[in-house]
């Protein structure tokens, strides 16, 4: 039996159905071969390849928990909310998410009509090819075409020049409520954790109420190691986790073996002292 902290359980991760590069299944053979022992795929606003990543994964030999990674708005700034364990197939889940996507496409014309205004024509094709869904167009897809054509060198260059607040080609986009999130999630039987705390640079005072009002609506996880996190944010998100009386998540948010810096299944073990969220999620997940 092996010890609950000891878990390598990856619930961050992204596939092509979202703005990964590699398919359910293709993530699911990642995951399985670099040692996963529990694993989530977590699109971001929608749950469309759910059915076939579970398939995999059972046939795998690997347990599964359902996921997905919501986009929302608090205090002017976008942050994420994780859902793990939930019902698949529960219709207000499904229709939030839909709702949620609805504004992606507009906003991807947007921040097209934005990039050619200094002179990057055809952004909007170009990031379209790189979309398995075009409803879910994203910074990501634009960031792959400006790599493509030369304008860049890496993804990360794209945003830092382009696609990051007060750049050229970046349009805000009002998403789901934070309360909204929380609602779906709990609704259909899930939990709602937040995911890396760390990229929002909140003020100290900001993280605060963020943490406070995710916690009053029923919120009850927060991702301490992940990909995005540096090593001394682990400590200082699982110090938040035991203060708040929060469980505990562990994901790579794996996008693509050629852009992500942390490969999925190859994160630090979570802290000492923490309750995981998939010690309270044990019957949520789909065993083999």
């Amino acid at each position: 039996m092996i010890e609950a902290l000891a878990l390598n359980a990856d619930l961050h991760c992204h596939s092509d159905v979202s703005d990964g590069t590699l398919s359910p299944e293709g993530v699911a053979a990642r995951a399985h071969a670099n040692g996963v022992q529990l694993w989530s795929l977590t699109d971001h606003d929608e749950i469309g390849g759910q059915h076939r990543a579970r398939r995999a994964a059972l046939e795998l030999g690997m347990p599964f928990l359902s996921g997905v990674e919501i986009s929302v708005t608090f205090a002017g700034k976008t942050v994420h909310i994780v859902g793990l364990g939930f019902d698949i197939d529960d219709p207000t889940l499904r229709e939030g998410l839909e709702a949620t996507r609805g504004g992606r496409g507009q906003r991807a014309r947007e921040m097209a009509q934005a990039l050619a205004a200094v002179g990057i024509e055809g952004a909007y094709e170009g990031a379209l090819k790189y979309a398995g869904n075009p409803e879910l167009v994203s910074r990501t897809h634009f960031a792959r075409f400006l790599v493509e054509t030369g304008v860049c060198a890496s993804t990360p260059e794209v945003f830092r020049h382009y696609l990051a607040e007060g750049k050229p080609g970046f349009v805000p986009h009002r998403w789901a409520t934070l309360a909204d999130a929380v609602r779906w999630i709990r609704g259909a039987g899930g939990m709602a954790v937040i995911a890396h705390p760390g990229r929002y640079h909140f003020t100290p005072l900001e993280e605060h109420a963020f943490f406070s009002e995710f916690k009053s609506l029923g919120g009850e996880g927060v991702e301490v190691v992940t990909g995005s996190h540096r090593p001394d944010e682990y400590g200082k998100y699982a110090a938040l986790a035991l203060e708040l009386g929060l469980y505990a998540s562990r994901g790579s948010d794996f996008h693509s073996p050629d852009e992500s810096h942390t490969d999925i299944g190859t994160l630090p073990l979570l802290p000492p002292k923490l309750i995981p969220v998939w010690e309270m999620l044990a019957e949520r997940v789909h065993t083999p």
